[in-house]
């Protein structure tokens, strides 16, 4: 079991309002209400860290978080960013617009960041914004990996049911697959696997020229 400490370092929508990027970091983007708070908090294990709620649309910059290994745990330090969902979120037009300029400027100038985990509600067929945000990251050369939450929602056969529909869509147009993972918030499933995932890439970090 993986013991972390963490931290809330800011909030904000330009690159000035950011932490320093000399640390590895990683980024959690998906639909409104897809459980992106929940599952930064699991995967810290601090029920608070990350401020949860059921009303779409409430992270509205990118909030930064420090997170921080403790004892022998070999994720040593790195940087967490939960990114303002897409999809349902009740804010007007420009607001919208204003968030999409800055997930695209976050994801594509932050030059600290390594991997973006893009969240899926495993209860739902493949989602066309979904599938857009991966496509869009595929084009643009941003790493990602997929992480499907709420798994415990519906039974066992139902979220590999899911899954295989996913990769089926995927391979339409993508060669090799992206990382998969399947988490719970609830459960904590997944937690493992995803800081392993981070353990491993932070090992190879050298830091910034």
């Amino acid at each position: 079991m993986h013991t972390l400490k963490a931290e809330h370092l800011g909030s904000g929508r330009k690159a000035e309002h950011w932490p320093k990027p000399n640390l590895p970091e990683y980024a959690f983007i998906g639909r409104s209400n897809v459980g992106k708070s929940r599952l930064v908090n699991m995967l810290v294990g601090i029920n608070k860290l990350a401020r949860v709620s059921n009303t779409p649309g409430r992270t509205r910059n990118v909030e930064h978080f420090k997170v921080q290994g403790t004892s022998a745990d070999a994720t040593a330090e790195w940087l967490l960013a939960d990114l303002p969902g897409y999809g349902f979120a009740k804010v007007s037009r420009d607001e919208r617009t204003a968030w999409r300029a800055m997930i695209d400027a976050y994801l594509l100038e932050r030059e600290n960041l390594q991997c973006v985990f893009v969240l899926v509600d495993s209860r739902l067929e493949p989602q066309k914004n979904d599938l857009g945000m991966i496509g869009w990251l595929g084009e643009k050369g941003i790493p990602f990996a997929i992480a499907f939450t709420k798994s415990d929602k519906i039974s066992q056969p139902q979220v590999m049911s899911s899954v295989a529909v996913y990769k089926k869509v995927l391979k339409k147009t993508w060669a090799k697959l992206p990382t998969l993972f399947i988490t719970s918030a609830e459960t904590r499933k997944g937690r493992d696997e995803l800081l392993e995932f981070i353990a491993s890439i932070n090992a190879d970090w050298k830091g910034l020229p």
